[in-house]
């Protein structure tokens, strides 16, 4: 631990663990997901599917378009997911440890990890939602250009065969536009959920660990280890649908050319959404969402904590009050 900050120090080739680590879990879940996502995309902005359950959709699309048509999509899912799920999860490490260094000390961090306000020096953040924000922000600029072409893809039929036409289709229609004309909603997607994945996710595991005492916690087997990820990742996976439902509506209807295409993004946001209306916004198929996200977010909190320990990586940077709630 270097003088000048009271974290440890991660070299380059542990941030590179990281990246590998969040790249393969974040791609082999939202792959995996490919099925449920479709079927929740289409439901959100295929007016025929309105008001079907997950199961009645699915059927519906298989019937006219075959089982294939439920991994439309894939290609983009997977590659996206591989950079921005690298992205986020390293990100997330470096941001945390800053935030922590700039506090000043561990006991300042640890009652900062949630609500910081005045610190001196001054870090006006949140200390988890400022790491788990600022993460995603970079993430979503390497995701944008692919999750519009997995939109594309998933929202008009027939736009192109997979990934590399779809994308050189947008790319040659529409350019730089087509790729980021949903970075906006993106980031109101995205950073919601981020902050609902990691923000929840950090206060479970320490509710978790403080209802056990650090006796038990410090004799927890791998087992048990992966069963509080897991559990905690359920949780998280909740706060991170719920947070970013409204905004995924409207990036899907969005990329799918919804709206006014002479209004600006955020114009045409809120125009879509007063169009939407609440409930179609909050709860048009929210349901599928949550079940979709609670599986991605604690599959991905388990395959990043097996992947690190099978590396020999170092653990993340815990701030949480040790004290047991006994």
């Amino acid at each position: 631990m270097s003088s000048s900050n009271i974290t440890p120090t991660f070299s380059a080739s542990d941030y590179a663990t990281f990246f590998g680590a969040g790249a393969l879990a974040a791609t082999l879940t939202h792959g995996a997901a490919t099925p449920i996502d479709v079927v929740k995309t289409r439901i959100q902005v295929d007016d025929s599917m309105k008001g079907l359950n997950m199961v009645r959709a699915a059927r519906q699309i298989v019937a006219k378009e075959g089982a294939s048509a439920l991994l439309t999509g894939f290609g983009p899912t997977a590659v996206g997911y591989l950079v921005q799920g690298g992205g986020k999860f390293a990100g997330y490490e470096f941001f945390k440890k800053k935030f922590i260094d700039m506090t000043g000390s561990q006991e300042k961090a640890t009652q900062r990890r949630t609500a910081m306000v005045n610190p001196d020096p001054p870090v006006s953040r949140i200390l988890y939602l400022g790491a788990s924000a600022t993460a995603e922000f970079f993430a979503d600029i390497a995701l944008c250009p692919l999750e519009a072409t997995r939109i594309r893809l998933v929202s008009q039929r027939g736009f192109a065969s997979g990934l590399t036409t779809g994308f050189m289709r947008l790319a040659r229609e529409e350019g730089l536009r087509g790729f980021y004309s949903g970075f906006v909603p993106l980031l109101f997607k995205q950073v919601p959920y981020a902050v609902g994945q990691f923000s929840v996710h950090e206060a479970a595991v320490e509710m978790i660990y403080r209802t056990m005492g650090p006796e038990r916690k410090a004799k927890l087997t791998q087992l048990q280890s992966t069963g509080v990820e897991l559990s905690s990742g359920v949780v998280a996976g909740v706060a991170a649908a719920v947070l970013s439902h409204p905004a995924d509506t409207l990036l899907s209807a969005i990329n799918k050319g919804a709206g006014d295409p002479k209004q600006g993004v955020t114009s045409r946001m809120f125009s879509l959404a007063r169009e939407f209306g609440p409930k179609r916004l909050l709860l048009t198929g929210l349901g599928p969402r949550i079940v979709m996200t609670c599986g991605l977010v604690a599959g991905q909190f388990v395959i990043y904590a097996q992947c690190k320990t099978l590396v020999g990586a170092p653990p993340g940077i815990e701030i949480h009050k040790e004290e047991s709630l006994r």
